[in-house]
């Protein structure tokens, strides 16, 4: 088993290498392809700077729970204004706000 499989290769330059890396451990020759000519021009730089493989972007939602969207209800506002009034109950009672020194409560 191969530590590579449980990380694919996101980044275009990545995904090039790899490319090119299989190809030539199968053939071992270049592959007739843009991101070879780069390789082969330019070294490893050039494909860093002009890969030719677009992005691939694994997105994943762990663990986080949203409400159901409501007109008449939105959470986000309800914890602004929270935190709104937090600021004027401290700013009316004269006192300064909580602060932290040190970084330890």
């Amino acid at each position: 088993m191969s530590a590579r499989s449980f990380w694919p290769p996101t980044e275009p330059a990545q995904i090039d290498y790899e490319a090119l890396r299989a190809h030539v451990l199968e053939l071992d020759r270049l592959p007739d392809d843009l991101a070879a000519a780069r390789f082969a021009r330019r070294g490893l730089a050039g494909l860093i700077r002009w890969p030719v493989s677009e992005p691939v972007f694994l997105g994943e939602l762990v663990g986080a729970s949203r409400p159901a969207w409501s007109p008449h209800a939105d959470p986000r506002i309800a914890a602004l204004a929270a935190g709104y009034q937090f600021l004027l109950d401290v700013a009316a009672a004269g006192r300064p706000p909580l602060t932290v020194t040190g970084g330890v409560p």
